[in-house]
């Protein structure tokens, strides 16, 4: 199979290496756009994990993100800060330490899922009775879905317009309620594996969310390549209603001196004890079983198509949600790497059936179409189709990588 580069808008594709390679110390792969390995073998995820063990100074770090309260605490009661938060454990935490840790009076933000999980209703209603305010922006249905069967064609990804929405409503919101503060959870290039270049700068510099949150893709480009397609015209939606999809210019946003900010930054980032944090905080519940595709039951919870966001990520660079929870988990000292492999066999790339047809609605395409695109997706240096069936190339295994079996292809 061969990929024509004029079906997929993603950028990061035609960067992937063509020979396979596993960290040595984790289970990702350095199919994952952005990461680096080092002449060890070593990811860059790990190489931060190293540095957040041993390189920096959370006192001081600490110190620095009083400071920044210091400078924005109104205290007359009004609104001071704005955090992003669905009700899931890394949002609540955030509020919830910025209120009664540091004094803050925090705005909570919420940029509406596709479709809302019970379980994750639930807990944006738990976070928000536990004592705090909430806007929550929900986009034009009919764009939204648009936009979506779009992005599932176009990138491969039809989460891509929440991405949008979830970093460019934050935004909207800080200029519309006059609050300078805007404190986003972790740094996901620096804790996941991507590029280090912005490890020791407290927030994202604007001119990188395209390449590094969009896959080089803003929504203007996705919606010239819907019209080319037929896929969406301009009676779809107005000025105004793509606008959500995109941050408030740069010049507006400095006239207004808002600064982005990542909690990762100023406290060592654990997504366990950010769960048990939110559990005994803000009334955080996990799921009564697994997430498909891992083995976790806390983390990204908020949305039904959230599993076909991940196993569109299996498809395009071999690399499942298993892999990404096993791989943090491994770093922060909780499993071990032999651990983390036999998870990653058993859970990873596993299909998620349970809204498969909901979402199939929801893009308005049959499952054969579904397959075409997902199919069209699949590297050859990573997939091989044998009887019918796609097999992936590579595996991560418990030997050495230099020395496993696909560990090198």
């Amino acid at each position: 199979m061969t990929r024509r580069p004029n079906l997929t808008l993603d950028r990061q594709i035609a960067a992937m290496p063509t020979e396979v390679a596993y960290c040595r110390r984790c289970v990702v792969s350095n199919q994952r756009p952005r990461i680096v390995f080092d002449e060890e073998g070593v990811c860059s995820a790990c190489r931060y994990a190293d540095e957040k063990d041993h390189g920096i100074d959370w006192d001081a770090r600490d110190r620095q993100l009083r400071a920044l309260c210091d400078a924005h605490r109104r205290g007359d009661g009004t609104f001071d800060c704005l955090v992003p938060c669905s009700g899931g454990k890394d949002g609540s935490m955030v509020a919830h330490r910025l209120k009664h840790q540091y004094g803050m009076t925090p705005l909570t933000v919420t940029w509406s899922p596709f479709r809302h999980t019970e379980i994750g209703w639930a807990n944006l209603q738990r976070f928000i009775a536990s004592g705090f305010s909430n806007v929550m922006g929900t986009p034009n249905g009919n764009l939204h879905r648009k936009l979506a069967r779009i992005a599932f064609e176009s990138v491969g990804d039809a989460f891509q317009p929440f991405s949008y929405g979830q970093m460019a409503f934050v935004f909207h919101m800080a200029v519309n309620f006059g609050i300078r503060l805007v404190f986003f959870g972790e740094n996901a290039e620096v804790e996941y594996g991507g590029t280090l270049r912005n490890k020791d700068k407290p927030g994202q510099p604007l001119e990188d969310w395209a390449d590094l949150y969009y896959k080089g893709v803003t929504v203007d480009d996705m919606v010239r390549w819907g019209m080319e397609r037929g896929l969406i015209s301009p009676d779809d939606f107005t000025p105004a209603d793509l606008g959500l999809y995109k941050p408030p210019p740069a010049p507006v946003l400095r006239e207004k001196g808002i600064e982005m900010h990542w909690m990762s930054f100023y406290r060592k980032w654990v997504p366990q004890e950010n769960y048990y944090y939110a559990v005994e905080n803000t009334g955080f519940q996990a799921n009564p079983g697994r997430s498909e595709g891992t083995y976790s039951r806390y983390a990204s919870l908020d949305d039904r198509f959230d599993g076909l966001h991940y196993f569109m990520a299996f498809v395009k660079f071999g690399i499942g949600r298993a892999t990404s929870d096993a791989g943090h988990e491994v770093r922060d000292g909780h499993i071990t790497r032999q651990e983390a492999v036999r998870l990653v066999h058993r859970f990873d790339g596993e299909f998620p059936a349970r809204y498969f047809q909901e979402f199939l609605e929801y893009l308005d395409i049959s499952e054969q179409k579904f397959w075409e695109i997902t199919d069209r997706y699949r590297a050859p240096h990573l997939w091989r189709r044998d009887d019918g069936e796609w097999r992936l190339l590579h595996r991560v295994s418990d030997l050495e990588p230099d020395t496993e079996e696909g560990g090198h292809g």
